[in-house]
């Protein structure tokens, strides 16, 4: 017994590595996600702390507040206000919209080539945005586009005559929807796939009706996820520069044109009131994703 304990111990000594090589050990588990971080830190840590210090100077290297002040001037205001409303109307539309599609394609008995369809198209379209996409509104529903023309050929509706403008609040609205609806379909599909059958079966057992599940248990469940997800919506359409500059040009006075005019136009030149202006936008985009975490973290305790 004594000779096999110390051939154990032999065999174990050659095998374990000892305790210093154990230490050194490299975390290589971290590699994987060392891109994500040198990208994050480069990308919007970075250069969110440098629009952050530029508010808060003038062109000397001066702190002041001058910047901030200047914020709410009328102009400023109202380029907020019209930035605001837009986004709002489009996270609207879109939400209601997508959610539709969302129950449709995942609760309404269709075909599973629909979904599939519908959530890869809803993946595309959700990122099909800027120029590409105003040149697609304009040759649709610009003055002589498509639909514009065909309206006003077959049934005789012209839709400029009757108040519509593809470079206004609503043109840019109506153009936002297109990738707020296909966002909405897929962060809110898999709120719905975590709607669990036995809660229909238990509520139709105690002798509720489909009306009473869906008002007592489906809308509470989904509540959360769907106020986050307009939150979402909110703070995607609000940072959009690309698509509006080349739809409305300076037409529309939002906020991402007017800070694209003072940090690089000719005549609005002013880089520190641009970095001010950025510095709100973060504001409002960073209060919208705080909510959003925090439905978001509400929503999942329903669909573990």
């Amino acid at each position: 017994m004594t000779d096999l304990s110390l051939s154990n111990k032999a065999i174990a000594g050659k095998t374990a590595p000892p305790a210093e090589a154990r230490s050194l050990r490299l975390p290589t588990q971290w590699l994987g996600v060392t891109p994500f971080f040198i990208f994050a830190v480069m990308f919007l840590i970075l250069p969110t702390l440098y629009l952050m210090l530029g508010a808060f100077q003038n062109e000397a290297g001066e702190f002041t507040f001058a910047n901030i002040v200047a914020l709410f001037s009328a102009n400023i205001v109202a380029a907020y206000w019209i930035s605001i409303k837009v986004s709002l109307a489009s996270s609207l539309i879109g939400a209601f919209a997508g959610l539709a599609i969302a129950i449709a394609i995942v609760r309404g008995g269709l075909p599973d080539w629909i979904r599939s369809a519908t959530l890869t198209f809803s993946g595309v379209a959700s990122n099909f945005a800027g120029v590409p996409l105003a040149f697609a509104f304009i040759a649709t529903l610009g003055r002589l586009g498509l639909v514009t023309v065909l309206l006003n050929t077959l049934v005789g509706l012209n839709l400029y005559a009757h108040g519509f403008n593809l470079l206004s609040f609503w043109g840019l609205t109506i153009t936002y929807v297109y990738f707020q609806i296909p966002l909405m379909v897929v962060i809110i599909v898999p709120a719905i796939d975590g709607l669990k059958r036995e809660w229909g079966e238990a509520a139709a057992t105690l002798g509720a009706t489909q009306a009473q599940y869906w008002r007592m248990v489906v809308i509470p469940v989904l509540w959360p996820s769907f106020l986050g997800t307009v939150i979402l919506l909110f703070a995607n359409a609000f940072g959009a520069i690309a698509t509006a500059y080349a739809l409305t040009g300076s037409s529309l006075n939002i906020v991402p044109i007017l800070l694209y005019a003072q940090i690089r136009g000719d005549v609005l030149h002013n880089a520190h009131l641009g970095y001010a202006i950025a510095f709100g936008m973060i504001f409002i985009t960073g209060l919208a994703n705080i909510f959003y975490i925090w439905f978001r973290t509400r929503s999942e305790r329903w669909l573990k």
